[in-house]
């Protein structure tokens, strides 16, 4: 028997306030690691795509950065990069915490979006299920329900894995029928480099508090495999030693630097004698090197670039273009 069901693909955006969520969400659902997640707010700073290819459809989902009242040119850029997801996408995700009352913030982002999403369905996503009572999530599911005309409304728990593959299912429905539009094995079409210094920045904002995880930005200067060791043994030591030769493990050099605002900010992420810059390395070079398949030196290093976020030539050095 055929299956008469059509072949979907399109996009889909998570939006909502900062920490709600929304890159754990789109880790799990994916089934791998494509955006960094932290406590910090503003983690996210760039609209970040995950790719799900099934049998039936391709659902390519854009993480996007927490909607704030901004304070700096980078806010500003950010908050229009995400109203320009929004306004192109097949289907829009709104999330809100299931342990968090409802707020002027959400409501804001709520009208905004039904002004400007150009008619895409709305799903309301109520995340981290998994800390709340069954009480209080119904009664945040009622209290969801009444902030804007939903076309579905899914609880959903990243941590817990539950209710993920129900909400993948709903985001598909509401796809149009087409091709597939990434080859079937790719998870996400972020550039290597910004992966990589994503990590960085993320091992780097462990530990640190008031405004410097806002103040943060991590750049890959440079990259590349280091040529094989002279001193590894030639084909005359395997003849003699009568062992196979044995290729050493591939090694890549991989430089990137930490930016911050100020000196005092420096020296925190330096901290002790260069202490938990070593830390923030030895961590960041572990998840480098899953991503790479490959043992990684990673070159850390540390500068100021004065009041980055509100400077226009800094931003764009960043990669954070207007």
């Amino acid at each position: 028997m055929i299956d008469a069901s059509p072949h979907r693909a399109g996009f889909a955006c998570f939006v909502g306030r900062p920490n709600v969520g929304k890159s754990t969400l789109l880790n799990a659902i994916v089934g791998e690691k494509i955006a960094i997640t932290s406590d910090k707010p503003q983690t996210t700073r760039r609209a970040v795509r995950g790719i799900v290819t099934r049998p039936d459809a391709q659902l390519i989902i854009v993480d996007t950065p927490g909607m704030h009242r901004p304070r700096t040119l980078l806010g500003q850029r950010l908050g229009d990069l995400v109203r320009t997801v929004w306004s192109d996408v097949d289907v829009v995700g709104f999330c809100i915490p299931a342990d968090e009352k409802i707020g002027p913030g959400d409501r804001r982002i709520a009208a905004e979006i039904a002004e400007q999403a150009h008619g895409a369905p709305v799903v309301g996503i109520v995340t981290k299920t998994d800390r709340t009572s069954r009480g209080q999530l119904a009664a945040q599911l009622v209290a969801m329900s009444e902030l804007t005309d939903f076309a579905d409304i899914v609880p959903v728990s990243a941590v817990a894995g539950e209710q993920v593959d129900v909400l993948t299912d709903v985001l598909i429905t509401h796809l149009p029928v087409g091709s597939r539009l990434y080859p079937d094995a790719e998870t996400t079409d972020e550039p290597l480099e910004t992966r990589i210094a994503e990590l960085v920045r993320e091992a780097a904002l462990d530990g640190v508090r008031e405004e410097l995880p806002h103040s943060l930005a991590a750049l890959v200067t440079e990259m590349a495999p280091r040529e094989t060791d002279a001193h590894s043994p030639g084909p005359e030591q395997t003849a003699q030693t009568g062992q196979a030769a044995r290729k050493p493990a591939p090694l890549t050099d991989v430089y990137v630097t930490i930016f911050v605002e100020r000196p005092s900010q420096k020296a925190i992420v330096l901290g002790h004698k260069g202490s938990r810059l070593s830390d923030v390395g030895r961590r960041a070079r572990l998840q480098i090197e899953q991503l790479l398949g490959s043992r990684v030196y990673l070159h850390l290093h540390v500068a100021v670039a004065k009041d980055w976020q509100r400077d226009p030539k800094q931003l764009r050095k960043l990669g954070f273009d207007g």
